[in-house]
């Protein structure tokens, strides 16, 4: 069932107005955030290298993956912690964003289990991950609130690419499908944890604003990309491909042809512009085309 949630514009957020350094957020007065409830994969079972026969490829996405379930509980509760007296309109979206966001959970935990089943160890991924949220378990909630947002805007702009290029998922089937309806709802919410950052900092100077937000973006950009790079790398090598040619195989995956990373590398920058929001740049047109090819071959 898709569930649409319609901001009334009566509602926007005048949260910011009045205090020192802040500024109202551009998010789209006609914005629809839409929890569209579907499942993937279920009695089914893709080649071990599901993504067009590329081993690369698919490890990459494997990868990202096996974060997920734990990262999106992470972005959940860092959001719902820094929601203490928004406005309505904003308490409505994070109410939305966090259904969306317990729908990709259960599907990436659904997809995991096959690539489980494939013959993939993932716990080491797992691993990484729980031990790094249990290192920054203690620290305050602002920070947490911060790097959410920098993720939020890496899954964005893979999202958008995702969308805009479709030979990036070109052969993968279902599960390709399942990372398309990933990628509608990441551009949909895109300024969810933003505008909760602005809410949250509504005290804040633009210069302490801008300095921790930036700080936190290299800081998880660093720790996101390289940790993501060995974990497919170690999931090459549980398919015996491992050495300098694969390491380069993936380089140049990702930067050079498809090049995923290159071609997001404009938009990361834009993150550190003063007056950056995710919805200066309004690709919802990408949302409506995913949409309509969904229901065309339903009704097909």
């Amino acid at each position: 069932m898709n569930a649409p949630f319609k901001p009334d514009s009566a509602l926007e957020s005048v949260a910011h107005q009045g205090k020192k350094g802040a500024r109202k957020a551009p998010t789209p007065a006609d914005l629809t955030i839409t929890v569209r409830d579907r499942r993937f994969g279920r009695g089914s079972r893709p080649q071990r290298w599901w993504l067009n026969g590329d081993p690369v490829g698919s490890a990459w996405h494997n990868a990202l993956s096996a974060t997920f379930p734990r990262g999106e509980a992470f972005f959940i509760e860092a959001v719902k912690a820094n929601r203490a007296g928004a406005p309505p309109r904003l308490e409505a979206e994070i109410r939305a964003f966090v259904r969306q966001e317990i729908n990709h959970t259960r599907e990436h935990i659904a997809f995991n289990r096959i690539a489980k089943d494939a013959g993939y160890d993932l716990d080491a991924i797992d691993r990484r991950v729980a031990a790094r949220l249990q290192e920054i378990n203690d620290r305050a909630p602002i920070l947490n609130l911060a790097a959410t947002m920098a993720l939020e805007h890496f899954t964005a702009m893979l999202a958008n690419e995702f969308l805009s290029n479709p030979r990036h998922m070109a052969g993968g089937g279902e599960v390709s499908e399942m990372w398309r309806w990933h990628s509608v709802e990441e551009i949909e919410h895109k300024g969810v944890a933003y505008d909760t950052w602005l809410h949250a900092t509504r005290g804040w100077t633009r210069w302490k604003r801008w300095k921790v937000k930036s700080l936190m973006m290299l800081v998880v950009t660093k720790t996101f990309l390289g940790h993501r790079f060995d974990d497919t790398l170690n999931l090459l090598a549980q398919d015996g491909l491992s050495g300098a040619k694969w390491k380069a195989r993936l380089l140049w995956y990702l930067v050079g042809d498809p090049g995923m990373l290159r071609r997001i590398f404009p938009a990361w920058c834009a993150f550190f512009l003063p007056g950056f929001h995710p919805w200066n740049h309004d690709d919802r047109a990408l949302i409506g085309k995913h949409d309509s090819e969904f229901a065309d071959a339903v009704m097909g």
